[in-house]
């Protein structure tokens, strides 16, 4: 799933991924642009692809040892969920407001 997107262009290059989280400011631009937007991701190019699968779902502790040593996986994982909670919090008062109002 893709999210946290800067840009149209981040978006329409992921064509294809069957989730993104899109902001509604781009959201907007998107719906109204009119500009093609093929499909560049298909999951039989994947299919196709010879790399190794990796599962963690038995070890968690290897998922975290290797988590931990991709320093940018780490900083944008923790940047992704401060920003995630950070926008929960504006929705509750933004929710609470209306509802006074």
């Amino acid at each position: 799933m893709g999210a946290s997107f800067r840009n149209v262009g981040e978006i329409t290059a992921l064509a294809g991924c069957d989730f993104l989280t899109i902001a509604p400011k781009l959201l907007e631009e998107l719906f109204n642009s009119d500009a093609a937007v093929p499909q560049v991701l298909k999951a039989e190019d994947a299919a196709s692809v010879q790399e190794e699968k990796v599962s963690f779902v038995d070890d968690e502790a290897l998922f975290r040892f290797l988590l931990n040593e991709d320093a940018m996986a780490t900083e944008k994982l923790s940047q992704g969920i401060r920003g995630f909670s950070a926008d929960c919090v504006t929705l509750v008062k933004v929710l609470e407001e209306k509802v006074k109002a």
